[in-house]
């Protein structure tokens, strides 16, 4: 490993470099080395990837395109299932998120 001054380095830079060199050295032994807890590495290993902006804007057609197939009366629930049946598992205050920014507004709505 490469040699580190305890004060010019990041926790984020610290747990990359554990995670470069997992093949090579144990986890614990270097999170002890470093300082750096063990339980924030592994979730920086498990950590799924956020979503691509290309995704988004597939997931906001996606939406628009149920939205309006439903004649306006679909909410995020049922939007949500509609997104389901596609294969795409979003939340529905992601949901809600993307139909207020694109002013979409179910007809069922209770004032």
């Amino acid at each position: 490993m490469s040699q580190l001054k305890a004060g010019s380095t990041t926790t984020r830079q610290k747990v990359d470099l554990i995670i470069s060199n997992r093949k090579k050295y144990s986890i614990s032994a270097m999170c002890e080395l470093l300082n750096v807890q063990r339980s924030l590495v592994y979730y920086h290993l498990n950590k799924e990837p956020s979503t691509p902006y290309n995704e988004e804007s597939i997931i906001t057609k996606h939406i628009k395109d149920i939205f309006r197939r439903s004649r306006n009366n679909y909410g995020t629930r049922k939007i949500k299932v509609e997104l389901e049946k596609l294969g795409h598992n979003v939340s529905r205050r992601r949901i809600s998120r993307i139909m207020n920014e694109n002013g979409l507004v179910s007809n069922y709505t209770v004032a």
